[in-house]
Order: C-alpha cells, then sequence, then structure tokens
C-alpha cells in the first residue's frame, strides 16, 4: 500500500525529525510505500490535492495536531480514502480518544497493523470537527495562545489566567427541534469525544462512532467540577456542569462569542448550527484488545 504522510512541520511547536525518521526506518523494509507533503499553512488544499491525485494514495496519514487531521479529513471527505494519525502536535486529543500510542513507532505499528472504523463527525456552520468544538471560555484561552504564538505547558498556563482574568458569561438559547433551552454559561461545548488533548474528560459517555453528539454546558466555574475534569468516574453536578445528547442543534448567543473548532480558532459568532454526520469518516485505529 502507498501510505501519503502530510506532514505538518510546526504543529506542536517542535521539529519533526524523530517522527520523519521513525518513517523512514519502519518503511524501508517493508512492502508498503511512503509518500511525503510538507504543509505550509498557504497553499496545503492545493498541493494535497495534488499530490493524492499524483501517488493514488491509499492511506493518508495526518502528522500533527488535531488541527492537521481536521485538515486532512476535509480533503478526503468525498475521496473514499481512510485517515491515519502520527500524534505530532501540542494537543493530540483525537488521537488518545482512538487509543493511537504516542511515541512513533507505537502509532506506526497502528497505521500498518491497524484496522479501518467508520467514524462520526459534526457539521458546525459549515467547518468540520472530528472531535470538539466550542463557544466561551475554551475558545477565547485557543485565540489568545495562537496570536501570541505561545507554546508548551507554560505557556498554556498564561494564556489560562489571562483568559479568565477577561471572560463574562454568555447568555445562550439552545435549540433541540423540541425544546428551546435559556442558559447563561462560560462555555459550551460540542463534543464528538470525550476528553481534551490536556487529558480533561469533559463528556465521559462520548464515543466517535455513535451517530450523535454532546452538547456540554459549563453554567458555573467550580474548583471541584474542574477537578472531575480529571477524575474521569466522578459524576458532574447538573447545575454547574450539564450534559445532553444531540443529533442536531442551534444555538443563539446574545453577543459574539468566541468559536474554535478541533483546536483552531474560527472568529467570533452569535450563531451555531451543528448536525452529525455519521460515519463518514474512515479513521485507521488499533487492533480491538481481544481477552
Amino acid at each position: 500500500m502507498v501510505f501519503l504522510f502530510a506532514i505538518n512541520p510546526v504543529s506542536g511547536g517542535k521539529a519533526k525529525t524523530d517522527w520523519e525518521d521513525g518513517i523512514h526506518n519502519h518503511f524501508d523494509n517493508s512492502p508498503n510505500k511512503a509518500e511525503f507533503l510538507y504543509l505550509d499553512g498557504k497553499t496545503d488544499e492545493e498541493e494535497l490535492k495534488k499530490k493524492i491525485a499524483q501517488v493514488k494514495p491509499d492511506r493518508v496519514v495526518a502528522v500533527g495536531g488535531d488541527g492537521t487531521i481536521k485538515f486532512v479529513a476535509e480533503q478526503l471527505l468525498d475521496t473514499d480514502i481512510p485517515i491515519g494519525i502520527l500524534p505530532a502536535g501540542s494537543a493530540n486529543g483525537m488521537a488518545r480518544e482512538l487509543g493511537i500510542p504516542a511515541d512513533v513507532e507505537g502509532s506506526l505499528n497502528v497505521l500498518t497493523n491497524g484496522v479501518l472504523k467508520p467514524t462520526d463527525l459534526i457539521s458546525v456552520n459549515g467547518e468540520i470537527c472530528l472531535h470538539l468544538a466550542d463557544i466561551g471560555l475554551n475558545a477565547q484561552l485557543v485565540k489568545h495562545y495562537q496570536q501570541n504564538n505561545l507554546r508548551g505547558k507554560l505557556g498554556y498556563l498564561r494564556g489560562v489566567v489571562n483568559v479568565l482574568r477577561k471572560h463574562r458569561l454568555l447568555r445562550v438559547e439552545i435549540n433541540k427541534g423540541d425544546e428551546c433551552i435559556p442558559r447563561a454559561a462560560f462555555m459550551i461545548v460540542l463534543a464528538n469525544a470525550r476528553m481534551y488533548g490536556t487529558g480533561a474528560v469533559i463528556n465521559p459517555e462520548g464515543d466517535p462512532f455513535d451517530g450523535q453528539f454532546e452538547v456540554v454546558i459549563f453554567r458555573r466555574l467550580s474548583f471541584w467540577e474542574i477537578l472531575k475534569l480529571f477524575w474521569r468516574y466522578q459524576p458532574f453536578d447538573p447545575r454547574k456542569i450539564e450534559i445532553f445528547p444531540a443529533t442536531s442543534i442551534t444555538i443563539e448567543t446574545h453577543r459574539k462569542a468566541y468559536f474554535q473548532v478541533d483546536g483552531e480558532y474560527i472568529g467570533r459568532v452569535t450563531q451555531l448550527k451543528a448536525e452529525v454526520k455519521p460515519g463518514v469518516v474512515k479513521m485507521i485505529v488499533p487492533q480491538p484488545v481481544t481477552a
């Protein structure tokens, strides 16, 4: 098989030398073939389509974080070509969700020995979301993090402090079709998965293969509820963090809200329209563990 690796050189703020060396070593004595495309953030869409037409890959692999996976998935939606992941970003939430190892050799083994699994996505205001989209607090943090070119845990902490100092509650109406729910919230997450790349579990029952997504409403910021994000077996207090399933939803905000999808800041919005697209992406995932 031919594997095309779409490498994001700046994802995670680190050079991808180890990943590139690992790919070469893995494929040197393999019947499979590796092709490479280096993303530059300018002509990526055109170049990826051109490369796919040229090499006709059996698999395309996103080498980067959640934003890189989102970009690759967008280009492959109508091609029936499966997507693989090498988790080389600063936030690797989707890789973690799918059980893909964080190390080079482990994730490469999944590429060549894994199985294909139809995976849901959420269409949100015309953007595709494989992992998590949100408005409010976290989206504002993503904007601050990207605009100030922050890197690493210290940069993330600086961003948190800055955003918490400025953030205000959002007043929203959430339309589920059969009812309209008014809420005041610090942020609202549309979750196709369980956790952020930090390991914070915001949606304990999340499953990217179940044909639905969850709406997670952070109504209050509580130390104990935030602690539960990292302590998976503790149920949330619904007066503080409320969760309900949906297949489509509309959210109206009373003022412009920061909006991000899969770790990429999109802009400020007053409306979100979201709908699940069941099983439209083929992901390469680890072989199921058998007893």
